[in-house]
C-alpha cells in the first residue's frame, strides 16, 4: 500500500537549542537528494511556555493552556500529526489531544520502543530526566509496562542533574558539562542498568552514545525517527488503514 506524506507539527521551544536539535536530526535521518525530498515540518517555536518542572513540582502556572493552542494552531495550519521534542510536556498531553483530532506520536512512546529494538532483552533500564518527569512516573510506568526495571538517580544525583539542564538551557554546554553527565549515566550503569534513556531532549547537546558503556536511547532521535517515518509515508499514522 502506497502512502502520501505527512505533515509534521512541532510544538518547540522546550528549549529552544533541544528544537534545533530534533529540526536538525529530521533532516539528517530523511534519505533526500534535493531540498524537495525533505519533509514538510510546520513548527512552533514557543519558549514562552510556562515551565514544565514549576507546574508539576510546585504549583506554577499550568503550560496545558499554552500547549493546546499551539497544537490547535498547528492542526489548523495543516499538520497531518503533531511531535513535542520536550519530554515534561508529554505529562500534559490531554491538553493537546483534547483541542486537536490529529495524532500526537509519544516521545515517551517510541523511546521505549527503541529500547525494545536496539537492547532487547534488557531488564533494567537507567532513565535520566527531569525532576517533573520522573515525578509523574510516565518513565517508570511505560517501562513496567514493557517488563523493565527502571533504574532512576538518586535525590543528590537529580539535584545534580537538574543543575545540569538548567546550565544547558543557558547556552553552558562545554566539556566539563558532559563530563559530569557522563558520570551521572555510569553511575546508573554502576547499579545495574543495562542501557540508558536520555529522557529530556537537552541531554542529547552534551552526551553521546560514545559516553557511556551500554547503549545509550536518546529521547530526541527515537522521535526524530519515528517523525520521519511518519512522514514519509513509511508507517501509517495512529488510526490510518
Amino acid at each position: 500500500m502506497t502512502r502520501t506524506a505527512k505533515i509534521v507539527g512541532v510544538l518547540g521551544g522546550m528549549g529552544p537549542d533541544a528544537t534545533v536539535d530534533f529540526l536538525a536530526k529530521v533532516i539528517a535521518l530523511t534519505p533526500a537528494e534535493k531540498d524537495q525530498d525533505h519533509v514538510r515540518m510546520l513548527v512552533d517555536h514557543n519558549p514562552k511556555v510556562p515551565n514544565r518542572q514549576a507546574a508539576i513540582l510546585s504549583n506554577g502556572e499550568d503550560p496545558g493552556p499554552a500547549l493546546a493552542i499551539m497544537a490547535q494552531g498547528l492542526q489548523e495550519a495543516g499538520a497531518d500529526f503533531l511531535v513535542v521534542p520536550c519530554n515534561t510536556a508529554y505529562v500534559f498531553q490531554d491538553a493537546m489531544t483534547t483541542a486537536t483530532t490529529i495524532p500526537l506520536i509519544s516521545i515517551i512512546d517510541v523511546t521505549i520502543e527503541a529500547i525494545s529494538v536496539h537492547c532487547p532483552g534488557a531488564s533494567k533500564v537507567g532513565v535520566l530526566a527531569t525532576d517533573g518527569c520522573l515525578r509523574t512516573g510516565i518513565y517508570q510506568v511505560a517501562l513496567a509496562n514493557a517488563g523493565v526495571e527502571a533504574i532512576l538517580p538518586s535525590d543528590e544525583e537529580l539535584q545534580e542533574l537538574m543543575h545540569l539542564l538548567n546550565g544547558i538551557k543557558g547556552g553552558v554546554q562545554d566539556d566539563e558539562v558532559a563530563l559530569a553527565m557522563r558520570q551521572l549515566a555510569n553511575a546508573l550503569v554502576d547499579r545495574g542498568a543495562q542501557a540508558i534513556i536520555a529522557g529530556c531532549t537537552e541531554i542529547p547537546l552534551v552526551l553521546d552514545a560514545t559516553m557511556v558503556t551500554v547503549p545509550l536511547v536518546s529521547s530526541t532521535d527515537a522521535l526524530a525517527q519515528k517523525t520521519v517515518q511518519l512522514a514519509r509515508g513509511e508507517i501509517p499514522l495512529p488510526g490510518e488503514d
